[in-house]
C-alpha cells in the first residue's frame, strides 16, 4: 500500500505542470504566468514564463503586510566578533528598501550584475535582498576568495558594483579583504565601476578615492525604494562553482522558479512552520547559505540565524548546541564534516548536556557524504531524527531527502533517502542504460529539471550543454555515482571521478570510507586510489583520530586493514593507511580527494582556490612520502 509520499512524487512526475503550478499558488506575483513549463528552446527548459515575480518582495514585503512585522526574520550571532544583533522582518525591510536606495543611486539597475565579497554577516544579506528588490543580479563571492579567482569571476560576471566588508574575522586572526580586492580589481579586465566598503572595526581599511564608497555614508544618505516586478525567467543570482577545466562556472537561478521551489521545500521537505526558528549553518558565499540561510527561511515566514564561527573553537565544541538552545531552533541544518569535527573534540557528546535542546524537531545533514557512523553518533547525541539529504549548487535545493512534511520514511543509514518529488532521480551505466536495483552507476535527473534549478550557464548556453546534458542525451548528469536500492532508496557512493577501478574491479571509496569510520578511534577519514602499476589503482585510507587516542598508529592501521577485508573483501586489496593530524577540505567542509589523489601520484595540480587552509597539503605531502608516494 502506497503511503502520501508515493502520492505526491508519482503526482509531480505525471502532472509537473500541474503540482508545480498548484505551488505558484503560494507566492505573490504580479502578472500570473503564460506557461507553467516552456519547452520551446528545450533542452533549456524555463518555468512560469511570461510571470512577473519579485524576490525581495516575497521575503520581505508581504510578510510585513500580512502581520508578520514585528516576528523576527534575522538573527546574527557571531562568537568571532563577539556581537549579537536581530532583525525583526519591518527592520530588515526597512535596511534592504534604503540599501537599494544606494545601488539605485549608484546607477545599478535590472540586470545589472553586482559582486559582493562579504563574510556573514548582515550587511551581506541586505546587501542580496536589495538586488533583488531591484532586479540586480547578484554574485556572492566566498569572502578571503584569492585575488586571481576574484578577478576571474569578475571578468566572467563583469559586474557593475562590488560590495564589500574590510576583512573576516576567523577563530584566531583577521583577515583583510581590501588588499585582495584591490589586486583582483588590477588583474580583471571588467572594472567595475564602484566599490561600496563596510568598514569592520576589527579591521578597517584604506579606501582608494574616487573607487570606494563607505558603505555607511552612503547608507544614510539614501532614500527607500520599492520592489521592481521583473520576469520569472530573468537571472536572480550567479554562483560560481569550480569547473573540470580550471575555469568556474557561472551557475544561473532564476527569479520565478527558484521562489517556487524553496518556498515549497520549507514544510514539505524540512517541516518547517512559519514563525518558527531555522538554522543552516553555512556561509552565504555557498549554496547552502543563499537557500537556506537567506531566501527560503524568508520566503517562508521563519526566522533564519546567520552564524559567524565555527562547530569548534568558538570557544569549544559546544558552540551549535549553545546557538540551538538560545534562539530555539527547530530544525537545524549543517555538513557532516562540522559534526565530525565536534565528535572528535567531545567523542560522547558530553557538552550538549549543557543546554536545554528540546526544542530542536530534526537535523539535517548535506554537503559531502554522511557515513552512517556520523550519523548515528548525531543521533544518539541530539535524540531527533538526523536526515541525511542531497542536493547540489545547480540544483539550489534538495535533490533527494526523506521529506518530513510529508511523510516520515524508514531511515537507511547511508542513504539520503528517496528522490524529492520533481526529480526524476535514475542510474544510468556508461552506455546510458538503466542498471538494476543494486548496481552502481551514474546518477541522472531525467530532463526537465523542476522549478528552481539552473537553466543554463552565465552567458554560457553551450558551456551548460557540455557540462550537464552531453554525456546522456535527455538527462542531467550529477557527476555522482551510486545506486538505487529495491525499496527506490538512493545511494550516493562518491563522485564519479571518486571510483576506482582494482584489477578491473569498480569499488566505491564511500563504501570504503564507511568501514573506516566505523572504526571508535577514527574521527573522520577519506579513501583516495593511487596509481599502481600491476591492479591500475589501489585504495589508501588517510584518518583522523579522535582527541585523545593513545594508542600506537601501526596497531590501529592493521585493523582498519583487516575491517577491510572482513567487510568488502579481498577484492578491495586495502593494505594501506595512514594516520595524519587533519584532511584538506574546502570552507564548505568538502574533503579534497582529487587533489590528494594528484599528490600521491605526483601529477601536477592546482591549489583549489575554496581550500580552507593550503598548509594542510604540505602535511599531507609528507604523510604519502612517508608510504612511497607523492615522489
Amino acid at each position: 500500500m502506497s503511503g502520501r509520499y508515493d502520492e505526491v512524487y508519482a503526482r509531480s512526475l505525471r502532472d509537473p505542470e500541474g503540482f508545480w503550478g498548484e505551488a505558484a499558488e503560494d507566492v505573490h506575483w504580479y502578472k500570473r504566468w503564460d506557461r507553467v513549463l516552456d519547452t520551446s528552446r528545450a533542452p533549456f527548459y524555463r518555468w512560469f514564463s511570461g510571470g512577473e515575480v519579485n524576490t525581495c518582495y516575497n521575503a520581505l514585503d508581504r510578510h510585513v503586510e500580512g502581520g508578520r512585522a514585528d516576528q523576527l526574520a534575522l538573527i546574527y550571532d557571531s562568537p568571532v566578533a563577539g556581537v549579537k544583533a536581530s532583525f525583526t522582518y519591518r527592520e530588515l525591510l526597512d535596511a534592504v528598501s534604503r540599501f537599494a536606495g544606494v545601488l539605485v543611486n549608484l546607477g545599478v539597475g535590472r540586470g545589472d550584475r553586482v559582486l559582493i565579497y562579504m563574510p556573514n554577516i548582515p550587511e551581506a544579506v541586505i546587501g542580496v535582498l536589495a538586488c533583488a528588490r531591484i532586479g540586480a543580479v547578484h554574485s556572492v563571492v566566498f569572502g578571503g576568495f584569492a585575488s586571481n579567482e576574484l578577478a576571474v569571476r569578475i571578468d566572467d560576471a563583469q559586474p557593475k558594483l562590488v560590495l564589500a566588508a574590510s576583512c573576516g574575522i576567523e577563530t584566531n586572526r583577521v583577515i583583510p579583504y581590501m588588499p585582495l580586492l584591490d589586486r583582483a580589481l588590477e588583474m580583471a579586465s571588467a572594472k567595475p565601476e564602484k566599490c561600496v566598503v563596510l568598514q569592520r572595526p576589527q579591521g578597517r581599511a584604506e579606501l582608494t578615492p574616487g573607487r570606494d564608497i563607505d558603505w555607511m555614508e552612503a547608507d544614510s544618505a539614501a532614500s527607500p525604494v520599492e520592489c521592481v516586478p521583473v520576469a520569472a525567467t530573468d537571472p536572480l543570482y550567479i554562483l560560481y562553482t569550480s569547473g573540470t577545466t580550471g575555469n568556474p562556472k557561472g551557475v544561473v537561478h532564476d527569479n520565478g522558479g527558484h521562489l517556487v521551489a524553496l518556498k515549497w521545500s520549507m514544510p514539505n521537505v524540512y517541516g518547517v512552520k512559519p514563525g518558527e526558528t531555522y538554522w543552516a549553518a553555512s556561509d552565504v558565499g555557498w549554496a547552502v547559505g543563499h537557500s537556506y540561510i537567506i531566501y527560503a527561511p524568508l520566503f517562508h515566514g521563519c526566522t533564519s540565524v546567520l552564524y559567524e564561527g565555527k562547530p569548534v573553537g568558538t570557544p569549544d565544541a559546544g558552540a551549535f548546541w549553545r546557538v540551538i538552545s538560545e534562539y530555539g531552533v527547530r530544525v537545524f541544518f549543517t555538513a557532516p564534516t562540522a559534526f565530525r569535527a565536534i565528535k572528535r573534540e567531545d567523542p560522547n557528546a558530553e557538552l550538549v548536556r549543557n543546554y536545554d535542546l528540546s526544542g530542536l524537531r530534526a537535523q539535517f545533514l548535506a554537503g559531502e557524504r554522511a557515513d552512517p557512523d556520523t550519523l548515528q553518533w548525531a543521533e544518539r547525541a541530539l535524540g531527533v531524527p538526523v536526515i541525511d539529504h542531497w542536493w547540489q549548487t545547480e540544483t539550489a535545493w534538495p535533490m533527494a531527502a526523506n521529506c518530513l512534511g510529508i511523510e516520515s520514511l524508514p531511515v537507511k543509514y547511508g542513504s539520503p533517502t528517496r528522490a524529492v518529488p520533481g526529480y526524476d532521480v535514475r542510474v544510468l551505466d556508461e552506455h546510458g542504460t538503466e542498471v538494476p536495483a543494486g548496481t552502481m552507476g551514474a546518477i541522472v535527473v531525467k530532463l526537465p529539471l523542476p522549478p528552481g534549478c539552473l537553466p543554463t550557464l552565465w552567458n554560457n548556453d553551450e558551456g551548460y550543454r557540455k557540462s550537464y546534458l552531453s554525456r546522456f542525451e535527455g538527462f542531467y548528469e550529477t557527476a555522482d555515482a551510486g545506486y538505487l536500492d529495491e525499496d527506490g532508496y538512493l545511494w550516493i557512493m562518491s563522485r564519479t571521478d571518486d571510483i576506482i577501478n582494482v584489477a578491473g574491479h569498480r569499488l566505491s571509496t564511500g563504501l570504503m570510507e564507511e568501514v573506516l569510520a566505523a572504526h571508535p578511534d577514527v574521527a573522520e577519514c577519506a579513501v583516495i586510489g593511487v596509481a599502481d602499476a600491476l591492479k591500475g589503482q589501489l585504495p589508501l585510507g588517510l584518518v583522523v583520530l579522535k582527541a585523545g587516542v593513545q594508542r600506537a598508529e601501526s596497531e590501529i592501521v592493521a585493523e582498519l586493514v583487516q575491517m577491510m577485508r572482513d567487510r568488502i573483501g579481498a577484492v578491495a586489496a586495502f593494505k594501506q593507511a595512514c594516520v595524519v593530524a587533519r584532511l584538506p577540505k574546502t570552507r564548505s567542509g568538502k574533503v579534497l580527494r582529487g587533489t590528494m589523489r594528484k599528490i600521491a601520484d605526483s601529477v601536477e595540480f592546482r591549489v583549489p582556490p575554496t581550500i580552507d587552509d593550503p598548509a594542510v597539503l604540505d602535511e599531507i605531502t609528507q604523510a604519502l612520502r612517508g608510504l612511497g608516494y607523492a615522489g
